[in-house]
Parts: structure tokens; C-alpha cells; sequence
């Protein structure tokens, strides 16, 4: 092993002795860099960003419907035995296309509409003053209802299926709780739209303590 300070004379022999601590320059830089690229390359995990909540309000239901339906101020029933002209004058003092029939006990047992009257009394040249309500009214074996806890939308679907304008509606028991209109489901499916919007946009603005109205 030879220094800076050592002298070869002529004709001398030179032995090289491996040296054990000897680190090859290439080596020593890949040490180095070895340890940068495994933290360069590490995944860097990302937190999961913050959820927010925004409660939009349940599905409204016929039950909604029937609280702002205008039949929901006045007696829309009528005796099934009474007659059609009775029927006819109650159309026009509450201004409705429909009435409930019911039996001498009260049950719901089927409805009359202006329909059955234009198409069964006045084209047909028959008397409304001496026809039974029974004799023109949808009897309740083709009658179709829906209960109180159904959606607006099933409800609509029912009308829109039996192109029928009016739904009766009734109780778990099948007892009559009262009549809702197309024009009623209409005004519904509005009243939910708004609210839908006005909580959605509340809570693009960050208003309300809950994302809710101020």
C-alpha cells in the first residue's frame, strides 16, 4: 500500500493489499441516495375530506296533501241513496269535481264525480231528479284509494294509471279520512320542491346552525 510519502525504488517489487475499508465511490453515493428516493416514493396518505350533513325533509305524503286540500273545510260525503241532482248542487256551492258515496251505516262505498254525471245523466238525456247516486257512482268494487301514510308520487301514479283525478282516502282500518285531489298533489309536490331548494341553498350559503333557514 503505497501514500504520499512513500518512495519506489528501481527494481523493487510492489504487492497491493486489498484494504477492508475501502468503499468504492458508486457505492458510497447510491448509499446516500438510496434513503432520499424510499421517502420520496413513500404513499402519502390523504385524509378523508370532512363530511358534511344536509337533512332533507321526508317524502310529503297523502296525509300532507289532505291538510291544504280544499275538502278537507267541508262535509264531501253523500248518501248513496240520495239523488244525483243533490250531488250536482253540492258540486256547485263548493266548487269540487267529486264527492264520496256512503252506505246508510257511513262507510266509504264509492264516489261520484262530474264525469259520471255529464257522461251518465246529461248525454244519455236521463233526469238527474229522480237517479240514484248508487245508480251512476264508481261502486267500491272498481273503487281505487289510497292510504293516508302514501307517497304524493304513489298517489300520483294511482291517478295517472286509472286516469282519475280524485283518490278517497283511508286508514289502516279502511275507514274513510278523507279526499285528495290531483290539483292537491300538485301543490304538494310544490311545497316540497321549495322546501328541498331553500334547505339545499341554505346550506351552500353555510346558513343556520344546521344548515337549516336563519
Amino acid at each position: 500500500v503505497l501514500d504520499s510519502s512513500s518512495t519506489i525504488k528501481k527494481g523493487s517489487s510492489i504487492s497491493f493489499i486489498h484494504h477492508t475499508n475501502f468503499i468504492p465511490l458508486h457505492f458510497t453515493m447510491f448509499s446516500r441516495i438510496a434513503p432520499l428516493a424510499k421517502t420520496l416514493t413513500r404513499p402519502v396518505m390523504m385524509r378523508p375530506a370532512a363530511r358534511s350533513m344536509v337533512t332533507i325533509q321526508e317524502a310529503m305524503t297523502a296525509e300532507d296533501a289532505r291538510k291544504i286540500s280544499c275538502y278537507s273545510g267541508f262535509d264531501y260525503s253523500i248518501d248513496e241513496d240520495a239523488m244525483v241532482i243533490d250531488a250536482v248542487q253540492k258540486f256547485a256551492a263548493f266548487k269540487v269535481g267529486c264527492l264520496v258515496c256512503v252506505d246508510d251505516k257511513g262507510h266509504l262505498s264509492g264516489v261520484i264525480s262530474e264525469r259520471d254525471y255529464i257522461t251518465k245523466i246529461a248525454l244519455l238525456g236521463r233526469k238527474s231528479s229522480e237517479t240514484k247516486v248508487k245508480e251512476i257512482a264508481t261502486m267500491s268494487s272498481k273503487l281505487i284509494t289510497a292510504n293516508v301514510d302514501e307517497t304524493v308520487e304513489a298517489c300520483m301514479e294511482k291517478m295517472l294509471s286509472s286516469d282519475i283525478r280524485h283518490l278517497p282516502l283511508v286508514n289502516d282500518t279502511g275507514d274513510l279520512e278523507g279526499m285528495i285531489s290531483i290539483k292537491d298533489l300538485v301543490k304538494t309536490t310544490v311545497m316540497e320542491k321549495d322546501e328541498t331548494i331553500k334547505v339545499l341553498t341554505n346550506f351552500a350559503l353555510g346558513k343556520g346552525g344546521h344548515f337549516g333557514s336563519d
